[in-house]
């Protein structure tokens, strides 16, 4: 079985930061790409960073670019998203999501989501 698990959101104030954590099990994240996606209040869906397979390289996207950075312990079969300089157009539920494969370009997978709220 595929299963995805966020934690790690809450409260932050801005210029804060907080680690988001996404424990995989029923498939092996190493031989998968996979995403952090979130979607803010009133807005759709925004892909903000892609990480590849080992030995593969990685994207952020122009909003999150500098400030956050995603990363993948195998042994635990977790991914990670550390995000700083947080600010209020951060606030959104985000998700790790896994591809059908290295790469398909299909999210086929999801978590549930974890809240993250900026507010001072």
């Amino acid at each position: 079985q595929v299963q995805l698990v966020e934690s790690g959101g809450g409260l932050v104030q801005p210029g804060g930061s907080l680690r988001l954590s996404c424990a995989a099990s029923g498939f092996t994240v190493s031989n998968y790409w996979m995403y952090w996606v979130r979607q803010a209040p009133g807005k759709g869906l925004e892909c903000i960073s892609t990480i590849k397979n080992d030995g593969g390289g990685s994207y952020y996207a122009d909003s999150v670019r500098g400030r956050f950075a995603a990363s993948r312990d195998n042994a635990k079969n977790t991914l990670y998203l550390q995000m700083n300089s947080l600010n209020s157009e951060d606030t959104a539920v985000y998700y790790c999501v896994k591809d059908s494969s290295a790469p398909g370009y299909v999210y086929d997978s999801w978590g549930q989501g974890t809240q993250v709220t900026v507010s001072s």
